[in-house]
């Protein structure tokens, strides 16, 4: 059946369902001559006959009745799978993976646009991965991931299209005992006020645009941190925190992390210090979900 033309197939559903040439050559917008060539060139294929030619008519012999059966069901899979490609590719099918950092996922940004996602397109399987921004790139590098909101990375980004989402403010947590935090109507300190503090920071392999970028703010308001801790992911720094070892510069959208035992508080007098957002993929043709996703985060960056 693999070396029959379709087309030969869907002919011959017409001429049987109409049980007359002219009719089918009519329904399929043909002239009969041509209809009637085909019909024969499918009974030559197959070897059988297929109809018993009638005064008034076509009538289907056992084969026929036959391949009617199984013609059928060919023909609607194959619209079923034409129909999946196509919605597939607009979007409306699929799969994508997406992957965001643990301080991304805190944003409103991010369940905004996976929401906006999933009401154009709830045909399409989501999964979704936490991690930090390293892991995460490597992950869309390896085809583990389709799209990614990341932080900074730093080195070599061959390969890759990021586009800056939003850019947050970055606050200190402070352990609630600290002294800089007993002042329950302080909402602000400046920078160079942390200059005598333990930091607690993220790991810089993992993080390594936030790190940078905390380091070097400090260092334009004129001191080096003394970092003395380093931890995997901010919940654990925060930890720390909350364990009195030390404070830490972290994206605003942490503050939604309510510990009893941390306080939170922005920073002024620090220039550059900041935490871009980025939507990460591979510079390749995109399929229709991943185009998509893409779509209602620039709509949603615009909101912003």
């Amino acid at each position: 059946m693999s070396s029959i033309d379709l087309r030969l197939l869907r002919y011959f559903v017409v001429v049987a369902e109409e049980g007359h040439l002219t009719k089918a050559a009519q329904r399929i917008g043909i002239q009969q001559p041509p209809l009637s060539q085909q019909i024969r060139a499918l009974e030559k294929e197959l070897g059988v006959t297929l109809f018993r030619r009638l005064p008034r008519g076509m009538e289907l012999t056992e084969s026929g009745q036959a391949l009617l059966v199984d013609a059928r069901i060919i023909l609607d899979q194959v619209n079923t799978t034409i129909e999946g490609v196509r919605r597939i590719s607009q979007g409306e099918l699929g799969r994508i993976a997406v992957g965001f950092t643990e301080s991304a996922s805190l944003h409103p940004f991010i369940p905004a646009v996976i929401r906006a996602f999933r009401q154009i397109s709830p045909g399409v399987t989501l999964a979704v991965e936490e991690s930090n921004t390293s892991e995460l790139v490597e992950a869309l590098r390896q085809n583990r991931l389709d799209v990614a909101f990341i932080r900074s990375p730093i080195g070599n980004a061959a390969g890759l299209k990021m586009e800056t989402m939003l850019v947050e403010e970055m606050i200190v947590a402070l352990p609630a005992t600290h002294a800089l935090a007993k002042n329950k109507r302080r909402k602000s300190l400046p920078l160079t006020a942390l200059a005598e503090e333990s930091f607690i920071l993220n790991r810089r392999p993992n993080s390594p645009g936030l790190y940078d970028t905390v380091i070097a703010a400090c260092r334009v308001a004129g001191f080096s941190p003394k970092v003395k801790l380093e931890a995997r992911k901010n919940l654990s720094t925060l930890s720390l925190v909350a364990a009195g070892l030390g404070i830490s510069i972290v994206p605003a959208s942490m503050r939604h992390v309510q510990l009893e035992e941390v306080v939170y508080l922005n920073v002024h007098q620090a220039p550059g210090l900041r935490a871009p957002l980025h939507l990460a993929y591979r510079d390749i043709p995109q399929s229709g979900a991943v185009e998509k996703m893409i779509i209602e985060a620039r709509k949603l960056m615009k909101l912003e």
